[in-house]
Protein backbone atom coordinates (compact mmCIF):
# COMPACT_ATOMS: atom_id res chain seq x y z
CA UNK A 1 0.00 0.00 0.00
CA UNK A 2 1.47 3.69 -0.80
CA UNK A 3 1.49 6.13 2.06
CA UNK A 4 -0.89 8.83 2.06
CA UNK A 5 0.41 12.76 2.40
CA UNK A 6 -1.69 15.41 3.75
CA UNK A 7 -0.72 18.75 2.78
CA UNK A 8 -2.00 22.00 3.89
CA UNK A 9 -1.85 25.24 1.43
CA UNK A 10 -1.40 22.94 -1.63
CA UNK A 11 -1.90 25.53 -4.05
CA UNK A 12 0.55 27.26 -2.64
CA UNK A 13 4.30 27.46 -3.91
CA UNK A 14 5.53 24.83 -1.45
CA UNK A 15 2.77 22.75 -1.75
CA UNK A 16 2.52 22.18 -5.39
CA UNK A 17 6.14 21.11 -5.46
CA UNK A 18 5.63 19.00 -2.47
CA UNK A 19 2.63 17.52 -3.86
CA UNK A 20 4.75 16.76 -7.58
CA UNK A 21 7.36 15.41 -5.30
CA UNK A 22 5.98 12.99 -3.33
CA UNK A 23 3.70 12.17 -6.47
CA UNK A 24 7.04 11.54 -8.03
CA UNK A 25 7.83 9.09 -4.92
CA UNK A 26 4.39 6.72 -5.80
CA UNK A 27 2.63 8.63 -2.28
CA UNK A 28 -1.53 8.83 -2.11
CA UNK A 29 -1.39 13.07 -2.04
CA UNK A 30 -4.39 14.48 -0.15
CA UNK A 31 -4.27 18.20 -0.70
CA UNK A 32 -6.10 20.56 1.68
CA UNK A 33 -7.82 23.86 -0.87
CA UNK A 34 -8.60 27.13 1.49
CA UNK A 35 -12.51 28.10 -0.14
CA UNK A 36 -12.19 30.87 -2.87
CA UNK A 37 -14.41 32.67 -5.28
CA UNK A 38 -11.78 33.19 -7.52
CA UNK A 39 -10.09 29.81 -9.22
CA UNK A 40 -6.84 29.72 -7.74
CA UNK A 41 -5.42 26.17 -8.91
CA UNK A 42 -2.79 27.34 -11.33
CA UNK A 43 -0.06 25.78 -9.66
CA UNK A 44 -1.47 22.33 -9.30
CA UNK A 45 -3.27 21.81 -12.51
CA UNK A 46 -1.19 19.91 -14.02
CA UNK A 47 -1.26 17.15 -11.52
CA UNK A 48 -5.16 17.89 -10.76
CA UNK A 49 -6.03 14.52 -13.07
CA UNK A 50 -3.40 12.41 -11.50
CA UNK A 51 -4.80 9.09 -9.89
CA UNK A 52 -2.78 9.54 -6.97
CA UNK A 53 -3.82 13.15 -6.39
CA UNK A 54 -6.91 14.62 -4.61
CA UNK A 55 -8.23 17.88 -3.66
CA UNK A 56 -10.21 18.77 -0.84
CA UNK A 57 -11.48 22.22 0.50
CA UNK A 58 -10.45 22.43 4.36
CA UNK A 59 -9.70 25.33 6.59
CA UNK A 60 -7.00 25.72 9.53
CA UNK A 61 -9.82 28.07 10.86
CA UNK A 62 -12.34 25.60 11.07
CA UNK A 63 -11.37 22.49 13.67
CA UNK A 64 -14.44 20.55 12.51
CA UNK A 65 -13.39 20.54 8.50
CA UNK A 66 -9.83 19.84 10.11
CA UNK A 67 -10.76 16.29 12.05
CA UNK A 68 -13.22 14.88 9.28
CA UNK A 69 -10.43 15.31 6.50
CA UNK A 70 -7.78 13.81 8.92
CA UNK A 71 -10.30 11.04 10.39
CA UNK A 72 -11.40 10.66 6.83
CA UNK A 73 -7.79 10.09 4.97
CA UNK A 74 -5.74 8.57 8.20
CA UNK A 75 -2.52 9.85 6.37
CA UNK A 76 0.67 8.41 7.19
CA UNK A 77 2.55 11.91 6.61
CA UNK A 78 1.36 15.22 7.27
CA UNK A 79 2.88 18.14 5.99
CA UNK A 80 1.40 21.73 7.17
CA UNK A 81 2.44 24.50 5.16
CA UNK A 82 -0.52 26.34 5.11
CA UNK A 83 -0.81 30.26 6.36
CA UNK A 84 -0.62 33.89 5.46
CA UNK A 85 2.80 34.04 4.79
CA UNK A 86 3.47 37.74 3.72
CA UNK A 87 5.54 39.58 6.39
CA UNK A 88 4.32 42.70 5.14
CA UNK A 89 0.64 42.13 5.33
CA UNK A 90 0.98 40.28 8.66
CA UNK A 91 0.99 44.24 10.27
CA UNK A 92 -1.85 44.68 8.39
CA UNK A 93 -3.29 42.05 9.48
CA UNK A 94 -2.38 40.24 12.51
CA UNK A 95 -5.46 38.23 13.98
CA UNK A 96 -6.24 36.64 10.27
CA UNK A 97 -1.96 36.63 10.19
CA UNK A 98 -1.99 34.59 13.94
CA UNK A 99 -4.67 32.43 14.13
CA UNK A 100 -4.04 30.78 11.04
CA UNK A 101 -0.70 30.36 11.90
CA UNK A 102 -0.09 29.40 15.84
CA UNK A 103 -3.63 28.17 16.25
CA UNK A 104 -4.37 26.30 12.58
CA UNK A 105 -0.98 24.36 14.17
CA UNK A 106 -2.92 23.78 17.12
CA UNK A 107 -6.35 22.74 15.77
CA UNK A 108 -3.91 20.35 13.27
CA UNK A 109 -1.60 18.89 16.14
CA UNK A 110 -4.80 18.37 17.99
CA UNK A 111 -6.40 16.49 15.20
CA UNK A 112 -3.60 14.52 14.38
CA UNK A 113 -3.11 13.40 17.92
CA UNK A 114 -6.32 12.50 18.66
CA UNK A 115 -7.04 10.46 15.19
CA UNK A 116 -4.17 9.37 14.14
CA UNK A 117 -1.26 9.93 16.65
CA UNK A 118 1.63 7.56 14.88
CA UNK A 119 1.44 9.93 11.36
CA UNK A 120 4.49 11.93 11.40
CA UNK A 121 4.09 15.40 10.58
CA UNK A 122 6.06 18.47 9.36
CA UNK A 123 5.79 21.58 10.77
CA UNK A 124 6.76 25.19 8.01
CA UNK A 125 8.37 27.11 10.50
CA UNK A 126 10.96 30.47 8.92
CA UNK A 127 14.08 32.30 9.04
CA UNK A 128 12.00 35.38 10.26
CA UNK A 129 11.60 33.53 13.48
CA UNK A 130 15.04 34.75 14.03
CA UNK A 131 14.14 38.85 13.43
CA UNK A 132 16.27 41.82 14.14
CA UNK A 133 18.75 39.16 15.77
CA UNK A 134 21.90 40.26 14.06
CA UNK A 135 23.93 36.95 15.03
CA UNK A 136 24.89 35.37 11.80
CA UNK A 137 25.21 32.71 10.24
CA UNK A 138 21.99 31.51 12.19
CA UNK A 139 21.30 27.54 13.22
CA UNK A 140 18.84 25.59 15.55
CA UNK A 141 20.42 27.26 18.72
CA UNK A 142 20.13 30.65 17.79
CA UNK A 143 18.30 33.19 19.75
CA UNK A 144 14.67 34.03 18.27
CA UNK A 145 13.46 37.61 18.26
CA UNK A 146 10.72 37.84 16.35
CA UNK A 147 9.98 41.03 14.33
CA UNK A 148 6.12 40.86 13.18
CA UNK A 149 3.00 39.47 13.60
CA UNK A 150 3.68 36.51 10.95
CA UNK A 151 7.18 35.82 12.43
CA UNK A 152 5.74 35.85 16.20
CA UNK A 153 2.78 33.53 14.95
CA UNK A 154 5.60 30.69 13.31
CA UNK A 155 7.79 30.68 16.86
CA UNK A 156 4.90 29.91 18.49
CA UNK A 157 3.95 27.45 15.87
CA UNK A 158 7.47 26.32 16.49
CA UNK A 159 7.36 25.54 20.25
CA UNK A 160 3.93 23.71 19.91
CA UNK A 161 5.93 21.52 17.62
CA UNK A 162 8.50 20.89 20.68
CA UNK A 163 5.90 20.37 23.30
CA UNK A 164 3.88 17.77 21.11
CA UNK A 165 7.08 15.95 20.46
CA UNK A 166 7.93 15.47 24.13
CA UNK A 167 4.71 15.53 25.87
CA UNK A 168 2.93 12.83 23.34
CA UNK A 169 5.93 11.45 21.93
CA UNK A 170 4.91 12.33 18.52
CA UNK A 171 7.27 11.99 15.36
CA UNK A 172 7.13 16.02 14.82
CA UNK A 173 9.54 17.81 12.83
CA UNK A 174 10.19 21.82 11.90
CA UNK A 175 11.88 23.04 8.91
CA UNK A 176 13.09 26.25 9.90
CA UNK A 177 13.36 27.02 5.97
CA UNK A 178 14.98 30.86 4.84
CA UNK A 179 13.67 32.16 1.88
CA UNK A 180 12.74 29.94 -1.06
CA UNK A 181 11.66 31.19 -4.12
CA UNK A 182 11.04 29.93 -7.77
CA UNK A 183 8.70 30.65 -10.93
CA UNK A 184 5.39 30.07 -8.56
CA UNK A 185 6.23 32.23 -5.92
CA UNK A 186 3.69 34.53 -5.49
CA UNK A 187 3.77 37.85 -7.67
CA UNK A 188 3.66 40.31 -4.45
CA UNK A 189 7.15 38.77 -2.57
CA UNK A 190 9.77 40.96 -3.52
CA UNK A 191 11.64 38.15 -5.73
CA UNK A 192 9.23 37.98 -7.99
CA UNK A 193 7.89 41.06 -8.39
CA UNK A 194 11.23 41.98 -9.36
CA UNK A 195 11.79 38.96 -12.40
CA UNK A 196 7.57 40.00 -13.36
CA UNK A 197 8.57 43.85 -13.60
CA UNK A 198 11.73 43.45 -15.62
CA UNK A 199 9.91 41.11 -18.14
CA UNK A 200 7.21 43.48 -18.78
CA UNK A 201 9.52 46.55 -18.56
CA UNK A 202 11.59 44.80 -21.34
CA UNK A 203 8.38 44.46 -23.30
CA UNK A 204 7.19 47.92 -22.95
CA UNK A 205 4.20 46.51 -21.00
CA UNK A 206 5.21 48.62 -17.91
CA UNK A 207 7.97 51.41 -17.54
CA UNK A 208 8.55 51.78 -13.45
CA UNK A 209 9.28 49.10 -10.64
CA UNK A 210 8.49 50.12 -6.91
CA UNK A 211 10.59 48.66 -4.31
CA UNK A 212 11.00 49.69 -0.95
CA UNK A 213 14.12 48.30 1.05
CA UNK A 214 16.90 47.34 -1.21
CA UNK A 215 19.37 47.11 1.68
CA UNK A 216 18.00 44.30 3.23
CA UNK A 217 19.94 40.80 3.23
CA UNK A 218 18.34 37.24 2.49
CA UNK A 219 19.60 33.54 1.81
CA UNK A 220 17.77 32.96 -0.60
CA UNK A 221 17.31 29.21 -1.98
CA UNK A 222 15.07 27.14 -4.55
CA UNK A 223 11.48 25.71 -3.72
CA UNK A 224 12.06 22.91 -4.95
CA UNK A 225 15.03 21.89 -3.30
CA UNK A 226 13.70 22.77 -0.21
CA UNK A 227 10.23 20.80 -0.18
CA UNK A 228 12.56 17.40 -0.59
CA UNK A 229 14.65 18.55 2.77
CA UNK A 230 11.12 18.71 4.11
CA UNK A 231 10.14 14.52 3.16
CA UNK A 232 13.68 14.00 3.96
CA UNK A 233 12.96 15.12 7.60
CA UNK A 234 9.94 12.83 8.12
CA UNK A 235 11.62 9.80 7.11
CA UNK A 236 14.20 10.01 9.92
CA UNK A 237 14.16 7.64 13.39
CA UNK A 238 13.76 10.33 15.38
CA UNK A 239 12.47 13.68 15.09
CA UNK A 240 14.57 17.00 15.22
CA UNK A 241 14.36 20.83 13.63
CA UNK A 242 16.56 21.63 11.33
CA UNK A 243 17.55 24.75 9.16
CA UNK A 244 16.68 25.07 5.56
CA UNK A 245 19.10 27.12 3.34
CA UNK A 246 22.10 28.07 1.28
CA UNK A 247 24.41 29.23 3.44
CA UNK A 248 25.08 33.13 1.48
CA UNK A 249 23.04 35.89 2.14
CA UNK A 250 22.33 38.52 -0.84
CA UNK A 251 20.64 41.99 -0.24
CA UNK A 252 17.18 42.68 -2.43
CA UNK A 253 19.85 45.31 -4.48
CA UNK A 254 22.24 42.64 -5.57
CA UNK A 255 18.82 39.84 -6.41
CA UNK A 256 17.99 43.21 -8.19
CA UNK A 257 21.08 43.70 -10.48
CA UNK A 258 21.23 40.17 -10.93
CA UNK A 259 17.93 40.28 -12.61
CA UNK A 260 18.36 43.24 -14.18
CA UNK A 261 22.02 42.67 -15.51
CA UNK A 262 20.18 39.34 -17.10
CA UNK A 263 17.32 41.74 -18.75
CA UNK A 264 19.33 44.53 -20.42
CA UNK A 265 17.85 47.11 -18.54
CA UNK A 266 19.02 49.58 -16.01
CA UNK A 267 18.37 50.25 -12.88
CA UNK A 268 18.26 53.60 -12.22
CA UNK A 269 15.96 54.11 -15.69
CA UNK A 270 13.31 51.88 -14.11
CA UNK A 271 13.37 51.25 -10.21
CA UNK A 272 12.19 53.75 -7.60
CA UNK A 273 12.30 54.07 -3.49
CA UNK A 274 8.60 53.75 -2.04
CA UNK A 275 7.81 54.03 1.48
CA UNK A 276 5.05 51.85 1.45
CA UNK A 277 6.47 48.79 1.14
CA UNK A 278 8.85 49.42 4.13
CA UNK A 279 7.86 47.65 6.91
CA UNK A 280 7.44 48.58 10.92
CA UNK A 281 9.36 46.65 12.45
CA UNK A 282 12.99 45.64 9.81
CA UNK A 283 14.78 42.38 9.20
CA UNK A 284 17.96 43.53 8.80
CA UNK A 285 19.77 40.24 7.50
CA UNK A 286 19.21 36.80 7.65
CA UNK A 287 21.76 34.26 6.95
CA UNK A 288 21.23 30.25 7.91
CA UNK A 289 23.89 27.73 8.89
CA UNK A 290 22.74 24.27 7.22
CA UNK A 291 25.36 22.50 8.89
CA UNK A 292 22.85 20.04 10.44
CA UNK A 293 20.49 19.38 7.42
CA UNK A 294 23.55 18.50 5.50
CA UNK A 295 25.29 16.19 8.30
CA UNK A 296 21.98 14.47 9.39
CA UNK A 297 19.61 14.67 6.39
CA UNK A 298 21.92 14.29 3.40
CA UNK A 299 20.67 17.76 1.97
CA UNK A 300 22.38 20.51 0.43
CA UNK A 301 20.84 22.73 -1.92
CA UNK A 302 21.36 22.43 -6.32
CA UNK A 303 20.19 25.75 -7.51
CA UNK A 304 22.23 28.61 -7.04
CA UNK A 305 20.95 32.20 -6.79
CA UNK A 306 22.06 33.13 -10.05
CA UNK A 307 20.51 30.69 -11.94
CA UNK A 308 17.24 30.84 -10.01
CA UNK A 309 16.96 34.29 -10.69
CA UNK A 310 17.33 33.44 -14.51
CA UNK A 311 15.03 30.63 -14.20
CA UNK A 312 12.02 32.81 -12.91
CA UNK A 313 12.79 35.68 -14.87
CA UNK A 314 12.48 33.65 -18.26
CA UNK A 315 9.37 32.05 -16.88
CA UNK A 316 7.83 35.47 -16.50
CA UNK A 317 9.42 36.75 -19.52
CA UNK A 318 6.94 34.20 -21.10
CA UNK A 319 4.11 35.04 -19.42
CA UNK A 320 4.65 38.94 -20.06
CA UNK A 321 5.03 37.72 -24.04
CA UNK A 322 1.38 36.10 -23.48
CA UNK A 323 0.43 39.05 -21.73
CA UNK A 324 1.70 41.07 -25.10
CA UNK A 325 0.08 39.22 -27.57
CA UNK A 326 -2.96 39.54 -25.87
CA UNK A 327 -2.89 43.59 -25.69
CA UNK A 328 -2.10 43.30 -29.38
CA UNK A 329 -5.17 41.32 -30.39
CA UNK A 330 -7.78 42.96 -28.86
Amino acid sequence: MPKTALITGITGQDGSYLAEFLLGKGYDVVGIKRRTSLITTDRVDHIYNNKNFTMVYGNLHDATSIYSIIDKYRPDEIYNIAAQSHVRVSFDVPEETVDSIALGTLRLLEATRLLCPDARFYQASSSEMYGDNPMVPQNEETRMTPASPYACAKLFAHNLIRNYRISYNMHASSGILFNHESPRRGETFVTRKITRAAARIKLGLQDKLYLGNLDAKRDWGYAGDYVKAMWLMLQQDEPDDYVIATGQTKTVREFLELVFDYAGLDIDDHVEFDSRFLRPHEVPILLGDPSKAKEKLGWSPTVDLDTLAKMMYRADFKIAQDEQTLVTNR
